[in-house]
């Protein structure tokens, strides 16, 4: 009889812990991003313990036959994208989207996103799915040179490669992207700030076979929230800015990165930039040594020279047209700046 009674105790005791447990889970939200924090992870309040949630990725046409690639704001090393550096320097998630028509029927696309709850396991890398209905939607701040489509991603979404989280984004898409639940964020070459409802997300048709899913139903079983920039070719600005659930705290204007604020050198005097004539760099507001990096689309260092005061230049004559980064660091300096090569 007193085993039974303490086998009753034990289980009562647990039992109390367990619901003390999810409580705690339960009473954890989604806590708005607000770039301008500088924090790479987004805290979706639905995160498992694999810690793989909220960290942005990106994919683009390339199995769909195109070569569209992204600009970034910011340096990285590839092919495992982390991008700390492009949200230090954007205060967001920003870059140039450098659309390219190929083979595809449809006009050529760059996405980004991040994963809702991470993969899994350690080893099952399948991106599991969470009940995010309780937001009851988006806030997002943003800006964009061209419409955006939202997208809810429904789970659990199979992910043998690991592509989404290790940075391979580049060689792949989300199986049911063209077909996610999505709604439109309209074009807006200034600050924007939209709250979207779950009810507001629409299925696209598409020629993919799926079953249909209405953005209330998505909700319930959410892996990932992303983002797609599709348009003509062409080079498109973004940037996102914030995000969070419907009633977020996100701001009605992004905060201005770093180099639109005109990123000082240590005494403050003078703002430093890397101004294009021509075929020439020529550099300000730099007063000690500095290196400077021309970057291309891919990520790859194409020039680079020391800089030794504002008298310093740097020769672009052997590159090809089109869209680089600068990114200029020393003891006293670190900003980034885009060029167009012509």
């Amino acid at each position: 009889m007193n085993q039974e009674k303490e086998r009753t105790k034990i289980a009562t005791a647990f039992f109390a812990v367990s619901i003390a447990l999810s409580s705690a889970f339960a009473a954890e939200s989604f806590v708005t991003w607000n770039g301008a924090n500088g924090n790479p992870q987004i805290q979706t309040g639905l995160g498992n313990w694999t810690e793989t949630f909220g960290y942005w990725f990106f994919y683009t046409d390339k199995n769909d036959g195109d070569g569209s690639n992204v600009m970034w704001a910011a340096a990285m090393d590839p092919p495992y994208y982390a991008f700390d550096p492009v949200i230090e320097e954007c205060n967001g998630f920003c870059g140039t989207a450098v659309l390219k028509g190929g083979s595809a029927i449809e006009k050529p696309f760059v996405g980004f996103g991040f994963s809702v709850v991470g993969e899994t396991s350690d080893t099952d890398h399948t991106l599991a799915a969470g009940d995010a209905s309780a937001w009851n939607g988006l806030c997002i701040t943003y800006t964009s040179d061209v419409d955006l489509l939202l997208q809810l991603g429904p789970g659990p979404i199979s992910d043998p490669n690991g592509w989404i989280l290790d940075g391979e984004g580049p060689d792949a898409e989300p199986a049911l992207a063209l077909s996610y639940p999505s709604a439109t964020l309209p074009a807006s070459k200034t600050s924007n700030l939209v709250r979207v409802a779950w009810s507001d997300f629409k299925q696209i048709p598409s020629h993919l076979s799926s079953p249909f899913i209405d953005g209330e139903t998505a909700s319930k079983q959410l892996s990932i929230i992303s983002f797609k920039l599709q348009a003509d070719p062409g080079s498109y600005d973004f940037k996102i800015c914030a995000i969070g659930p419907q009633n977020g705290t996100c701001p009605e204007k992004c905060t201005p990165s770093n180099s639109e604020q005109g990123i000082q050198n240590v005494r403050g005097a003078v703002a430093a930039k890397a101004i294009l004539k021509g075929r020439t760099l020529n550099f300000t507001g730099i007063k000690s040594t500095a290196t400077a990096k021309v970057l291309n689309s891919l990520g790859q260092v194409v020039a680079r020279g020391a800089i030794e005061g504002t008298a310093s230049t740097l020769n672009l004559a052997h590159l090809d047209a089109g869209i680089y980064m600068i990114h200029v660091t020393g003891k006293a300096v670190n900003f980034t700046n885009r060029i167009v090569v012509r």
